[in-house]
């Protein structure tokens, strides 16, 4: 009999963040080999804790939770979107556009989705957080990437964003704080990127998750708030700031001038409605979230743990001989690189390999994130400091083998 074959569709596709290397982690966590696991940014399985009071509020609405809900979500939970994204400035935001999802992944591909014919072009960064690249070619599409280079501190070029864009491209993508780079986009540079899209009438697409996660007061812009009466879709939820994963709760608010985007707002409501409704009992967790006290500053200011760990790999990859490192200005990852002074040829898939095989270090490389030759690695900042000082000290005793390795090569062909 013939197997049955998958679409071709995800020959394209990539996730690497539980890939390969975590299949082989766990391979080796099952034989008895201890793993410390750097490729998830997932705060509870390193002893982050839901803020009590999100708790209390879906424990108080169990019972309110047993039947289907309005396939956008809960209107108390929209209405406290609706006040957060007024109060940054967001133009033409009501509760009929705002989405709450089964987490942000899959308002990703419902926003997608709702807009791509096929062959029609998006604009992503590179590097990119992969499931965007994933749902746009699910959906038809086909991504176009601008670079984000680690020698302009990650940040995207206007004009080569600008010089990308052909008859079939639809919408631009930012990241903003970044995953993977930590990257966070100065006023400016939105205003810039805003006229850009202006100019060809794009769907700006705003991925926030991070958008509370910042250090050393680096200020965090919206987008909505420049974009103004220009269409623009910007994400958020709870998994991040608020520490709280498992519980699966994203949204999407669509702000502009609503003549504009009255007919993909419809689409949207219709995609939201067959798969009848998000996740209803978490729900109750999104007003409480928005309203109530912040509580991630205490993790992120100075002598929280969050801030301590981002200045563990700071000090770690300035003393090292191998690395350089982009400061994160905000989310939870760092993106070092490895010089090319230290080690010449590098492949980072190799690397991550063998650092997990030798040290028992998973870490997820930089091509992952669609980023042609990389010298990168993303690990995330939710270790204790005490751990991730380990992880420097495993990560250069592989670098230093490898240019041991690499010293006798280089001697034979000289």
């Amino acid at each position: 009999m013939s197997s049955i074959k998958p679409s071709a569709h995800l020959a394209e596709v990539r996730y690497e963040i539980r890939g390969a290397l975590t299949r082989r982690a766990r391979d080796m966590e099952a034989a008895g080999q201890p793993i410390i696991k750097l490729n998830i940014g997932n705060p509870g399985r390193y002893g982050f804790a839901t803020p009590p009071h999100l708790r209390e509020a879906i424990g108080a609405h169990l019972t309110d939770s047993e039947a289907y809900g309005h396939e956008q979500g809960l209107e108390e939970a929209r209405e406290a979107i609706v006040a957060q994204q007024k109060a940054r400035g967001s133009v033409g935001i009501d509760v009929e556009r705002v989405f709450i999802g089964n987490g942000v992944s899959e308002l990703i591909d419902i926003s997608l989705r709702a807009l791509l014919q096929p062959g029609d072009e998006v604009l992503l960064p590179s590097p990119d957080y992969p499931l965007w690249s994933a749902a746009t070619i699910l959906n038809d599409g086909s991504p176009r990437y601008y670079r984000c280079l680690a020698e302009n501190g990650h940040l995207p070029d206007p004009d080569e964003i600008e010089a990308l864009i052909g008859s079939r491209t639809r919408a631009l993508v930012l990241i903003n704080p970044n995953n993977p780079t930590g990257a966070v986009y100065p006023k400016a540079l939105l205003e810039r990127i805003v006229e850009v899209a202006r100019r060809h009438g794009l769907l700006l697409l705003c991925d926030e998750i991070y958008d509370e996660i910042l250090y050393d007061d680096t200020p965090f812009q919206p987008l909505a708030a420049i974009a103004g009466d220009h269409p623009c879709v910007s994400f958020g939820g709870l998994s991040k700031v608020h520490r709280a994963c498992g519980y699966r709760v994203g949204w999407m608010s669509l702000s502009g001038d609503p003549r504009r985007t009255a007919e993909y707002r419809d689409a949207l409501q219709l995609l939201a409605a067959l798969r009848l409704c998000a996740n209803v009992t978490a729900q109750w967790a999104v007003r409480p979230a928005l309203l109530d006290k912040p509580t991630i500053g205490a993790l992120t200011s100075p002598g929280g743990r969050l801030h301590e760990a981002r200045q563990t790999v700071l000090d770690h990859v300035a003393a090292s001989p191998f690395l350089d490192v982009v400061a994160p200005g905000g989310a939870i990852y760092a993106f070092p690189q490895i010089r090319p002074d230290a080690i010449a040829h590098f492949d980072d898939t190799a690397f991550a390999l063998r650092l997990l095989e030798e040290e028992s270090v998973l870490v997820v490389p930089g091509t992952s994130f669609n980023l042609s030759a990389s010298r990168h690695l993303r690990l995330t900042l939710l270790p204790e400091p005490a751990q991730l000082a380990e992880v420097f000290v495993r990560m250069d005793r592989v670098l230093t083998r490898m240019a041991n390795e690499a010293a006798p090569a280089a001697s034979a062909v000289a």
